[in-house]
């Protein structure tokens, strides 16, 4: 059977040119698909040299009804891109339309053109069509195009029925990205974590007031995994984000607080110390307050003034103390040295006290500067033989490297024969496992030392220890996530782990022991508390 004459198509093609009469040409074009590339070719050709009018619809079938040619045919889509760009006068008309079935290659054009003049036409197109693949389409060209005159409608979907609706309008809000489109987004949060990380992800991004308050405000979430997540983005801002982390310090909120402090310490901008210093010196009554406050000032430059930090050494909280003689260190100044010193010549209780801070908290500098003074050196000495090997080693080496070789000797002591139960701590601040190495070698126990979750984890699929000790806030893998991953090695009877934490929320309480928590005990921990939280779990 013979195919169709290829000629008598092209010559039906440039009449149906010449008179517009797009039925016809559609009649022809249905067996394009019959002919060789050559003429496929040529009837394309003739076809674009008519009106817009009359070639777009007909290059919009062919993308649609004949997919695998438009596939193999690049001029089809070339030539329908160059008419819409050439006449966008007439997209809105094209995109309502009833004479093309399928708008998609002109949407996408829209997408790409940004072209903010078809925002009213989509708005429109949106509120006729079913298909969802097709709103899909429209949604995300009108965050491609970002013109505010979306919102309410892009408002509507993140409530849609469809999920994929709903995360391709939070996008959308996110692209056009004014005050009002960041707060839409913010009245959507808090009925799912997905959608939640997505905002906040948007807000990280634009970063004008609104977005930087949501951030900050999340810093007072329920949930663990959302307060960390919202921690990170405002110390990736950086000194942006400082001064509303700073009116923070002026609530009463006790979590809100540390929270705050961590961020600001870790961002490190100078204009926090002043505020921070202010806050201590109203005497926070919460130890973990105050705890933060030091670390925070651990990680910041103060120019003068530093000297005022002792005071945090005579905290009735030990860990209070460690994280004051951090700050000390890093403010170190002659000044400093010679108010310690006074301090410790007495060779009362709080003068071993302040040698056993600056001993655990291992300040370097600070040690060797009150090591030339035999009144402290007596007292670390009468110390240091107790403390775990590592510490010991790292101490008789700086004592040897700065000339005190006798001193150095005597550190080390006899070598420990006794095998120590091993028990796992997993905290990212270095100054607390600073502090569970004292501590857990103080109560008979040898501390395994994790600053990662995910290679304490490692570690645990090959090793059994008696215990784990865990924190809640923890940027990557959260305590309720570490203990979930536990629990799919060692179950509750075999392992137990005792979660460490600031936080006393009932969210995450729940979320701790559904994941496999035994048992939930609150900084600041002491020897005592820690022993008697052990001992229970271990009975």
């Amino acid at each position: 059977m013979a195919g169709p004459n290829t000629e008598h198509m092209i010559e039906e093609i440039r009449a149906n040119v010449r008179s517009g009469d797009r039925l016809k040409a559609r009649l022809v074009l249905a067996h394009i698909g019959e002919v060789d590339e050559r003429t496929q070719n040529r009837l394309v050709y003739e076809m674009s040299r008519g009106q817009p009018s009359f070639s777009v619809p007909l290059l919009c079938y062919l993308l649609s009804d004949h997919p695998t040619l438009a596939d193999s045919l690049s001029a089809i889509r070339e030539l329908l891109f160059s008419s819409l760009i050439a006449y966008p006068e007439q997209i809105n008309g094209f995109l309502l339309s009833a004479d093309i079935s399928d708008k998609t290659p002109i949407i996408q054009l829209v997408g790409e053109m940004k072209y903010e003049h078809a925002t009213s036409a989509l708005l429109e197109l949106i509120d006729t069509v079913h298909d969802e693949a097709l709103i899909l389409l429209i949604i995300e060209t009108l965050g491609d195009i970002g013109d505010p005159q979306a919102i309410n409608t892009l408002t509507d979907y993140l409530y849609a029925a469809n999920r994929e609706m709903i995360l391709a309008a939070v996008r959308a809000l996110g692209q056009v990205g004014t005050p009002t489109a960041m707060h839409r987004l913010a009245e959507r949060m808090g009925t799912d974590n997905e959608i939640d990380f997505k905002i906040l992800s948007i807000f990280a991004e634009v970063q004008d007031q609104v977005s930087l308050d949501k951030l900050n405000d999340t810093l007072r979430s329920h949930y663990a995994h959302m307060r960390t997540f919202a921690k990170q983005e405002l110390i990736t801002i950086g000194p942006k984000s400082v001064p509303l982390l700073i009116e923070n310090l002026r609530h009463h909120d006790q979590d809100f607080l540390i929270h705050s402090l961590n961020v600001l310490g870790e961002i490190g901008d100078e204009s926090a110390v002043k505020p921070i210093r202010k806050l201590l010196e109203s005497e926070p009554r919460d130890a973990n307050v105050r705890f933060a406050a030091y670390e925070a000032l651990a990680l910041l430059p103060l120019r003068k003034g530093a000297y005022t930090l002792t005071a945090g050494l005579s905290d009735a909280e030990e860990h209070v103390c460690i994280a004051a003689a951090r700050a000390i260190e890093k403010n170190y100044s002659d000044i400093i040295v010679a108010g310690l010193k006074n301090l410790l010549r007495s060779d009362d209780d709080e003068a071993h006290h302040i040698t056993k801070i600056i001993v655990d908290a291992q300040v370097d500098r600070l040690f060797l500067s009150l090591a030339r003074e035999d009144f402290f050196l007596e007292m670390a000495l009468a110390y240091l033989p107790r403390t775990h090997r590592d510490i010991r080693a790292h101490y008789a080496g700086l004592l040897r490297k700065a000339g005190f070789a006798e001193a150095a000797a005597k550190i080390l002591g006899e070598q420990e024969t006794t095998i120590r139960p091993k028990v796992v701590a997993v905290d990212d601040s270095r100054m607390i496992l600073n502090i569970y190495k004292a501590t857990l070698h103080e109560l008979g126990y040898e501390p395994v030392l994790f600053e990662f979750p995910g290679s304490a984890l490692d570690w645990l699929r090959l090793e059994k220890p008696l215990l784990v000790l865990t924190d809640l806030n923890m940027p990557e893998i959260t305590g309720i996530q570490l203990t979930e991953k536990i629990r799919e090695i060692y179950p509750a009877k075999i392992l137990p782990i005792i979660m460490v934490t600031t936080q006393n929320e009932a969210m995450d309480n729940e979320a701790a022991r559904t994941a496999g928590v035994n048992r939930i005990l609150h900084k600041p921990f002491s020897a005592a508390s820690l022993k008697a939280a052990m001992a229970d779990e271990l009975r």
